[in-house]
This record gives structure tokens, sequence and C-alpha cells, in this order.
């Protein structure tokens, strides 16, 4: 499926992202996780081609994007608007995004609700951070990683996702890793900017939650079946949405669904549209958490 590149220039970064289909049909945008690109999502979202305008987004430290001296979900949020709309997307576009994604997802429906038209958060756990979480071991397993690889073939084979699972598509593993590099002096280094791991030891999903609390469009969660998102944490998110937000299960998946379900992702991600352009959504009308 053809696709073509584009870079917009947001508050001082060249925001790169990729896009599929037509200019000035509907917007889907794929937001992807921490650490990862645009070319996660590459194989799902071109499927979407013959009726959205889509665009694939690689957020600013990640991917082909310029890095920045610091990062936040609000400055995310106004570059995933601007690769939208820069790509020709028309009227308010659904985003889905994947862990990381979705909190920017959030974000950006919550920070700008007349500009999205709803949000798919796949496996993303929005909740109070959780101390039997070790985050600081995670990111120590990142930064422990070899910075520089003496070929491109050596890095694709020690590709690792974070956290692991015990399943990967070999074919999407390897279009993956392949895209997430970058040759430097010396041999190949992944392309995210280091100093992510570093700023966000904190908990993200915590990060996450007040604007959770505040969405006001459309939303629904795609839990994987061995994901991050505990049933404990879908039933938080349940509430705080006001129970109106559906949250599906992607059964045999690992954190990361389009790497080891993709078929079962897609076929979520179809039925969630197709109902969201037949029926009318339930509005938040306040913080008071009123709905109608």
């Amino acid at each position: 499926m053809p696709f073509t590149d584009g870079f917009v220039d947001v508050e001082g970064a060249s925001v790169h992202y990729v896009a599929w289909g037509e200019p000035g049909q509907r917007g889907l945008v794929f937001v992807h996780g921490g650490g990862a690109n645009a070319h996660w999502w590459t194989h799902v979202a071109a499927a979407f081609a013959s009726e959205r305008r889509v665009v694939a987004v690689d957020l600013s430290g990640h991917g082909d994007s310029s890095h920045r001296e610091r990062y936040d979900l609000g400055q995310w949020a106004r570059e995933v608007l601007s690769a939208a709309d820069h790509a020709g997307a028309v009227g308010p576009p659904v985003i889905v995004g994947h862990s990381m994604g979705g909190f920017v997802a959030i974000a950006t429906a919550s920070l700008h609700p007349a500009q999205v038209e709803g949000i798919i958060a796949c496996d993303s756990p929005v909740t109070e951070p959780d101390p039997e979480v070790d985050s600081s071991r995670r990111v120590q397993e990142v930064n422990e990683r070899p910075r520089l690889w003496a070929s491109r073939e050596m890095a694709v084979d020690r590709f690792r996702t974070v956290p692991p699972q015990a399943n990967y598509l070999d074919f999407v593993r390897d279009h993956v890793a392949r895209r997430s590099l970058k040759p430097v002096e010396g041999g190949w280094q992944w392309k995210s900017d280091r100093a992510l791991s570093e700023q966000f030891q904190q908990h993200l999903q915590g990060m996450a939650l007040p604007y959770l609390e505040t969405l006001a469009a459309r939303f629904a969660l795609l839990r994987s079946e061995f994901g991050l998102v505990t049933d404990d944490i879908g039933a938080s998110m349940f509430e705080v949405t006001g129970r109106k937000a559906p949250v599906f299960v992607l059964p045999e998946a690992g954190h990361h669904p389009m790497l080891d379900q993709p078929l079962s992702l897609l076929a979520a991600l179809r039925a969630l549209l197709a109902d969201w352009d037949h029926s009318e959504p339930h509005r938040r009308l306040s913080s008071e958490s009123t709905w109608v």
C-alpha cells in the first residue's frame, strides 16, 4: 500500500508523519507508544486507506521527528493535531493510541474537544501510580542496552520490546525493528531520544488521569489479554468515563497487539469505527460527570 512521508513544524520541532489515502477525507490518526514510532502502525493503518485520510505520527523524540529538551502530553497533543491538519484530513479525526500514545490521545481530546471525533486507547493503563510497578527497573533496562550496534542486522536481531511479551509475528517484528534504526558514525542506533526514559521515570499513566476525568469525546478501550491494563484498571477507567465507554479484550494479545495479534486489533478497530458511524454518542456536559 503506497504511503507518503510528511513533515510539519510544531513549536520549533520538525514532526514527521506517514500518510495513506486521499487528502480531503475524514481523518484517522495513529499514535505510537513510548520509544516507538509511526511504523509500528503501518501494517494496521494502511488497511483504512480507502475510506479515511490515515496518518501515523512520530511524536517529537521518536522516529524521524526532532528531539526536544523537554516533552509533555500537551505538546504531543498539538503535534498530533498539526500532523492531521497538515496531511489534509478533513474535520475532527478519530485518534488511535497505543500505550503512551493512548495517554497522548486522551490528552488531545481533553484539551481540544472540538477537534477530536473520538479516541481508541490500546492497552493504555490510565490509573494512579502503582507502587508495585517498578518503573525505575524498566527505565534502567532500556538504558543498559548498547547504544551503538556494529551492523543493522545485529541490531534487528537484538530488538526487544519494553515490556517484553511471549509472542511476536517475526515479519512484523523485523519491519518495526528496521524502521526504528538510524545509521550513525561507527554503526547503528535506535531513533528514539534516550532522554525520554530519564524524563518519564514517573508514571505516565498517572499524568493522563486528569485528562481522562474531563474527557468529553467518544472513547473506547482495547485491553490486551496479557497486557498492562488489568481487570481492576479497566474497571476503574470504565467508571471514570461515566460507564459509557466500551472496554474490549483482545484475546491472546500481549501489551503490543500490533506485533502479535494485528488481525484481532484490526477487527476491533473496524467494529468500533463502523458503530460510531451509525450511532449517537453519549456526551459529558460538565466536569461533574453529567452525561446525556
